[in-house]
């Protein structure tokens, strides 16, 4: 069960951590922002890619959008989305619970700056219906994460 990796997961590198877990779906941002308090910008989701031959992930700001021409920029060619299997087979989280921690497979880690727009953001903790809340800059560095700029808000 993915959830048990995140737990695994920060009993060793962030303790202090809790992993929040709703009654209800939080596997939308909007269901997410209404479960945990918060606005959707706040909701930290994270996109599965893969560019040419790699997987990656990209944390973003719930409200942010990725733009393609910065993100074939930043990464050397078009990202596309995984598909549903693909994601669980790369990360070990479903969709709509995928994060960066606890992963199945080792994988480059990127924050986008939209994140960096908030003291404190949500992302999903491996299950469709958990959450956890974090300090954007600790989120990057439990992860390794680079920061990028691959990412615009819809206007």
């Amino acid at each position: 069960m993915s959830i048990e990796s995140v737990r695994t997961f920060l009993a060793r590198h962030a303790p202090d951590i809790a992993i929040i877990e709703l009654d209800g779906s939080t596997a939308t941002v909007a269901e997410a922002a209404a479960g945990h308090g918060v606005a959707p910008a706040q909701i930290a989701k994270t996109l599965s890619l893969r560019v040419r031959d790699r997987s990656l992930l990209v944390v973003a700001s719930g409200e942010a959008r990725l733009d393609n021409k910065k993100a074939k920029a930043v990464f050397g060619g078009k990202p596309r989305m995984l598909t549903a299997e693909e994601v669980v087979a790369v990360t070990g989280h479903p969709v709509g619970g995928v994060c960066p921690f606890g992963l199945a497979t080792p994988v480059p880690v990127y924050c986008d700056v939209s994140l960096r727009a908030f003291a404190e953001v949500v992302p999903a903790a491996g299950s469709t219906n958990s959450a956890l809340r974090i300090d954007p800059q600790r989120l990057a560095e439990l992860v390794g994460a680079e920061w990028v700029d691959v990412c615009g808000v819809p206007g």
